[in-house]
């Protein structure tokens, strides 16, 4: 049973009469306008079979299940459907809801129609957020059900439609349900087929269930802010009915205003107040032909200047679903922005009606709209997507590909789609794959090409990660990724890294300093950690370990705060001496990785005389001695310790040379080749031209110690052109 039907007691619901008078007869009148008396004879015949075969069964509201599939005719007697679509209007929950079976329908009224009622009656509550195979298929089934005859999926829009509007009956977490599932699913796709009527009147409705508290509250600011807006409205279409008057062009103006869901998501997308957006007035202006609609935009610029940048051609070139219209946005009276849309009234028509217009205009020729064009190609995208679909749910994804242009969907090497939100890049792409192919990934290739694993992804792109064992993430990352899953995976594991180097670097660091002071770490009892802890309100020993490596707390001042607990030291001596600095320094190796960075004002690299600077959450900085950052150790000299290279530090190290130069074609080139020739690479370029003569190149370089730095400047010295070259 569908959601808003229920079982009634055994019996009839009214008399076969009664309802005919009740429900058909005000149906017989609406369709009497557009089809012929013999057609609303075999409608009729419809109404009597769904009747019978629906007696007994009543909706929520109480009222006689008939009266939804006749509602739902109504809506598709709106749109000027033809006789066979409203039939299986009638009879398209028969299949689903009672006895009757798909043959019977055959036998009573052809394949035709059959297959309309098969095609409809098959659909089943789709949740779109689950991966479920059996609801990816159910997708397929629907859209492949249109790809042979669109008509399917507007009586199923008209169906939701009619729920919609009688969705008060149902309990409230059906109402969010129905109404999130309408919001997801079917307003996107009556847009993609241009049915701008019905997905204007989805969405509101959809908004009010979702969101009632926010939708009373817009509502009822627009119905306050409406009757400032009339007179100003009514003044600028009496200006434009006598200027399109005096130029002769037959023209309709008519104001339009704003839905309540149209200036929410405008609110929230662009963070605009409701003023700021409902400051906007909209005029719609309808003509007889093209050529009226270009001139009446010179007509309209005329009476009041355009903003520029705002002019959009949408007949030259239409939207991806066939709507055409010329928009402009003019300072309207006051300042006041004022939108105007200009279009034929034929593209009026097709832009409430979308693909459905085809049978209105079908009587007159008209078989070639850009709409029914856009529909054909959309339907024929989908075939071949289904023919290369392996399994319904890669169809379902590809769909979504068309349907929600804010996504972006991508496939790995294996054809597997990734949906991934905009701005997504390979990282995201990685850690939406599993969290150790992110956490390990070294590089990208996108379309079998290399690229930056920042690249915004685009969806249709096939997308390969490089991985390397023993790979971690790189911190700059948080820089580029949007995916809530990368961020807090790249977060997760770079502090469990820096907590682990952290409390390795806090072990020496203590050590050290005990050693100064003629301790030695492990003599320490049980009893002296925890008074040191309750000290400074650490959990465990490894707590007080991060604190001192991420230079939180001092080494020598636990040291000698543990003497005065153990009676050694008085405690008026707990101060830093002169002498701190002059202890055995840290040994820096180059695989200290967080907890120990490079000076970015000295670039020090191994060989450079160096000394280490404790800052708080960061650990060590290393500074060379001769940096003015590291000359005065006057302030916080608690602060600075020693520190001295390994034997074989490893890694490769920045550093920064400054390049006198004449100004000459190819200067920069044949540098780059010096810089490789001498085993280095360039990371960064800086130019100051001094005169048209001379140029100062600023390179920075990646080099593993002292000496490799001398054979890269060696290098670059060698060249013609190069007059002096000087290390930052």
């Amino acid at each position: 049973m569908t959601d808003q039907q229920t079982a009634a007691e055994p019996g009839r619901v009214g008399s076969e009469t009664d309802l005919t008078d009740e429900f058909f007869a005000p149906l017989a009148d609406h369709l009497a306008e557009y089809i012929e008396p013999e057609g609303i004879a075999h409608i009729r015949t419809a109404f009597e079979f769904g009747a019978r075969a629906h007696a007994g069964q009543t909706r929520k509201s109480g009222e006689p299940y008939i009266s939804h599939p006749i509602a739902v005719a109504h809506i598709l007697a709106d749109l000027r459907m033809d006789e066979a679509t409203v039939v299986a209007a009638i009879l398209h929950d028969v299949i689903e809801d009672t006895d009757i079976v798909h043959d019977e329908i055959v036998e009573e009224f052809g394949e035709e129609i059959a297959h309309l009622v098969d095609g409809v009656s098959k659909l089943d509550q789709i949740r779109f957020k689950s991966r479920a195979e059996a609801q990816a298929a159910n997708f397929r089934k629907m859209m492949m059900a249109m790809i042979e005859d669109v008509r399917v999926i507007l009586i199923k829009l008209a169906d939701r439609l009619h729920n919609m509007r009688t969705l008060g009956v149902m309990r409230p977490d059906k109402r969010r349900r129905i109404a999130r599932e309408t919001l997801d699913i079917y307003t996107p796709i009556a847009n993609r087929l241009g049915l701008n009527a019905i997905r204007h009147e989805l969405e509101d409705l959809g908004f009010a269930a979702l969101y009632p508290l926010r939708h009373r509250i817009l509502s009822e600011a627009v119905r306050r802010a409406r009757g400032n807006r009339k007179e100003i409205v009514a003044g600028i279409q009496e200006r434009f009915e006598q200027r399109f008057e005096h130029e002769n062009l037959a023209a309709d103006t008519l104001a339009r205003e704003k839905r309540p869901y149209s200036i929410y998501r405008k609110m929230k997308s662009k963070h605009l107040s409701f003023k700021e957006v409902f400051d906007v007035f909209a005029v719609r202006v309808l003509v007889d032909s093209v050529d009226d609609c270009y001139r009446a935009v010179g007509i309209v610029h005329n009476l009041y200047k355009p903003l520029p940048g705002r002019f959009k051609d949408y007949i030259a070139i239409p939207k991806a679903n066939g709507y055409q219209s010329l928009h402009t946005i003019l300072f309207g009276p006051h300042g006041i922005p004022l939108e105007v849309q200009i279009r034929t009234h034929e593209m009026d028509q097709f832009a409430e009606s979308g693909i459905a217009a085809h049978w209105l205009y079908k009587a007159q020729g008209d078989q070639g709209s850009v709409t029914q064009t856009r529909a054909r190609e959309w339907l024929r995208d989908l075939l071949e997507i289904q023919q290369k679909a392996g399994n319904p749910q890669e169809f379902l994804e590809s769909v979504k590909v068309d349907l929600f242009p804010d996504e972006v969907y991508v496939f790995t090497p294996m054809g597997e789609i990734i949906e991934l939100p905009r701005r997504a890049t390979a990282v995201d792409f990685a850690y939406a794959i599993h969290t150790d192919v992110g956490n390990t990934c070294v590089g990208c290739k996108i379309d079998r090409r290399f690229a930056p694993l920042s690249t915004p992804l685009e969806s249709g792109q096939t997308v390969e990660v490089i991985t390397a064992p023993g790979a971690a993430p790189n911190p700059s990352w948080l820089s580029f990724v949007v995916t809530a899953r990368a961020r807090a995976s790249i977060r997760a594991h770079l502090k469990n890294l820096q907590d682990v180097e952290a409390i390795r670097l806090g072990h020496r660091l203590l050590t050290k300093a005990m050693l100064a002071e003629g301790c030695d770490i492990e003599e320490l009892d049980e009893a002296r950690i925890d008074t040191i802890l309750r000290e400074y309100h650490q959990e465990s020993f490894n707590d007080l370990l991060r604190e001192i490596g991420l230079g939180n707390r001092m080494a020598p001042l636990v040291v000698r705060l543990l003497k005065v607990e153990a009676g050694k030291l008085d405690p008026d001596e707990v101060r830093w001496g002169e002498d701190e600095r002059q202890q055995a320094p840290v040994i820096i190796s180059g695989t200290e990785g967080l907890v120990v960075s490079f000076a970015k004002c000295c670039h020090p690299v191994p060989g450079d005389a160096v000394v280490g600077f404790l800052s708080t959450g960061r650990g060590i900085v290393v500074h060379r001695q001769g940096c003015p950052n590291a000359s005065d150790a006057g302030e916080h000299p608690e602060r600075w310790l020693a520190v001295d290279w390994d034997a074989q530090p490893t890694g490769e190290y920045q550093s920064q040379i400054s390049i006198q130069a004449n100004n000459v074609r190819g200067g920069l080139a044949r540098i780059a080749a010096a810089v490789s020739d001498a085993g280095s690479d360039i990371d960064d370029v800086r130019f100051d031209d001094r005169d048209v003569n001379l140029t100062i190149i600023d390179i920075t370089v990646r080099v593993t110690d002292r000496t490799h730095l001398a054979r890269v400047m060696r290098s670059i010295k060698r060249l013609r052109d190069v007059n002096r070259v000087t290390r930052h």
